[in-house]
């Protein structure tokens, strides 16, 4: 992307900020040049974003279904017609090849659309009361209203898709919120806010999208007239978040270390590898669900190895708007130099180097590893890299055990053909989610998703979010026999 260097304004109460405001650049990852600027919302932008949303609060909970529901549909059809012009900026501004980028855009507006139809079914229920003979004549009506507010913080790593998770839940059941997107992934943040300020159908000040430096951002956590903060990061800012949080409802989904198992018996060998390779690589590993550990039966052990291994080396690195590119750059150079530190120590502790294990400016190889032991860095944390670890196991069940032997639990992944191996792994690994026949880093933006441990509370996926974001009330009635 080359030309003039686009400013992207903030929206403040469901509308630009034409006032003057420090800008933050926005880097291309790959080329490390300023793509973008955006302006920097100040301590008071915050506020007035949050007595906004107190205000529109009443107007928000008014909608009818049908009026939220057409609210999403126009977001879906903006989505559609701005498609390839925000897969673009994805890959500008995230460094993830153009395929992944367009792939985001899809599932984004898998996700409002999910949501628009969820947003007509928020059912509550009629409940007889009468247990016993001194509650003759009671009966309920239960009904789920929205909680308000909501303070929303986002990462880098999907900087649309998983704004979604938070946006579309809140106004399919008729919260407003203030959004805060990642610092180093802004600008499709501010593309769905522009489209969502275009739509007139929602109340004048249900949201507001507001970039904003670490020193003005507390409020999001701390700030009592939200209802309700859904944070999405890494584990140590999100427990820290939570424990300030004060009385307010925390959703949070924080890291990963997924790992993976491949059976004696899988139902396609080659499938299972192509699979693999998408877990282990899809985005550079810059996922929460990345497929981290990878644990082979000793009998598939070296057929697995040698084809994994050979799959791996062909996949094409570097710039990441060329249609064939796998992966691109990591987000900085930064991060690419701890993923190679962390593959390095991990050979120096005993570990095995398969491939890769060396990068180019923000750009690591991708690189498998075999053999790690507990105490390396890349096996007992979240490596958030293109860095697979690769393991061979002989009876399940202690396949299991390793699997679990860790303080995440997003998600995990095992291919089997054997049903009793499958519900053995649902019901013992210590995991949000359970991918059979596929890797871990399959999401389904409909899916329950969170994790146990370390790796966060509540649920996200559209459904499940809504549910958070709602209270549940019930009316007690005594038939008084008055005719």
């Amino acid at each position: 992307m080359t030309g003039e260097v686009k400013e992207y304004r903030l929206l403040l109460a469901s509308k630009p900020v034409e006032a003057d405001r420090e800008f933050l650049d926005v880097t291309n990852k790959y080329t490390g040049e300023v793509g973008a600027k955006v302006q920097l919302a100040t301590h008071d932008d915050v506020d007035k974003a949050i007595d906004a949303a107190v205000a529109a609060a009443p107007a928000m909970a008014a909608l009818g279904a049908f009026e939220r529901k057409a609210i999403l549909e126009k977001t879906v059809a903006e989505l559609k017609k701005r498609a390839e012009e925000i897969a673009q900026i994805l890959t500008m501004e995230s460094g993830k090849p153009i395929k992944d980028a367009r792939g985001e855009v899809s599932r984004t507006i898998d996700t409002f659309q999910v949501a628009a139809e969820e947003s007509v079914r928020i059912y509550g229920e009629h409940m007889p009361l009468d247990i016993s003979a001194r509650n003759k004549g009671l009966q309920g009506i239960v009904k789920k209203f929205p909680i308000g507010p909501v303070s929303m913080v986002s990462p880098w790593n999907f900087p649309l898709n998983l704004v979604a998770h938070k946006v579309a839940p809140a106004i399919a059941v008729g919260c407003p919120f203030v959004l805060k997107p990642a610092s180093r992934t802004p600008l499709s943040a501010l593309i769905l806010g522009d489209i969502l300020h275009r739509i007139e159908e929602l109340p004048q000040g249900a949201f507001s999208v507001l970039p904003v430096g670490r020193e003005d951002a507390d409020m999001f956590t701390v700030d009592e007239r939200f209802k309700l903060l859904t944070f999405t990061g890494s584990g140590p800012i999100g427990w820290d978040m939570k424990a300030r949080a004060g009385k307010k409802k925390v959703v949070m989904e924080l890291g990963g270390n997924a790992p993976c198992i491949v059976d004696d018996y899988v139902p396609d060998l080659d499938y299972t590898i192509q699979r693999l390779i998408n877990g282990g690589f899809y985005q550079g590993g810059q996922s929460c669900i990345h497929m981290q550990r990878l644990y082979v039966h000793e009998r598939l052990y070296d057929e697995v190895k040698a084809e994994f291994l050979a799959q791996v080396k062909k996949l094409k690195v570097g710039n990441p708007f060329e249609d064939d590119t796998f992966i691109g750059p990591m987000i900085s150079e930064k991060d690419a130099t701890r993923v190679e530190d962390w593959a390095k120590e991990a050979v120096e502790k005993g570990g095995k180097l398969l491939c890769g294990g060396s990068r180019k400016g923000a750009v690591m190889q991708p690189t498998v590893l075999e053999d790690v032991p507990m105490d390396a860095m890349a096996r007992k944390e979240e490596i958030f890299g293109p860095v697979v670890l690769l393991y061979k196991y002989s009876d399940f069940k202690e396949a299991v055990k390793e699997c679990n032997n860790t303080h995440y639990g997003l998600q995990s992944g095992i291919f089997t053909k054997d049903l009793n191996k499958a519900f053995y792994a649902f019901e013992h690994m210590e995991v949000g989610g359970v991918i059979l026949n596929d890797s871990p880093a399959l999401r389904v933006d409909s899916q329950p998703y969170g994790g146990l441990k370390d790796s966060g509370i509540q649920r996200e996926g559209v459904k499940y979010a809504m549910e958070d974001m709602l209270e549940t009330k019930v009316l007690v009635m005594r038939n008084v026999g008055v005719l």
